[in-house]
């Protein structure tokens, strides 16, 4: 089983980090999914995000989600082959908290040194994205 902090971690990067360790067969947790950035233009970011929750109704989808454990939920499954049984199996294994819980309080985690935000000047987090679109928490 992987420990992740997603504390300054890149979004899409640990996203496919993690879809690939699913597809092996590797059970993935990641606390602080709030504290993950989205590197690029801090408008461009939110404008792509309100794009995608305005689309559709309310009544027929598409429902996209507002918590960042969701958000980075959605998007470690559209990277799995989610319409076959393998695809399926391998996104129970992950599990994504906002915080880190109290059952996960003494665990160690790891980093991922090639999702890691060394050096980009221009991000935003996927906390902050949340509190734009409306958490409801």
């Amino acid at each position: 089983m992987i420990y992740i902090d997603g504390d300054n971690h890149i979004y899409g990067r640990l996203s496919t980090y993690v879809a690939k360790q699913l597809l092996l067969g590797e059970e993935v947790v990641i606390v602080n999914a709030s504290k993950i950035a989205i590197t690029g233009s801090r408008k461009f970011i939110l404008e792509k995000f309100n794009h995608r929750r305005n689309i559709g109704s309310v009544r027929k989808g598409p429902y996209y989600p507002r918590t960042p454990d969701q958000i980075m939920r959605r998007s470690i499954s559209e990277m799995l082959p989610i319409k076959k049984t393998k695809g399926l199996e391998a996104l129970k294994k992950c599990k994504v908290y906002s915080g880190i819980p109290k059952s996960l309080a003494d665990v160690e985690f790891v980093k991922i040194d090639k999702a890691m935000n060394t050096n980009a000047t221009g991000f935003i987090t996927l906390g902050d994205i949340s509190k734009i679109l409306g958490e409801n928490q």
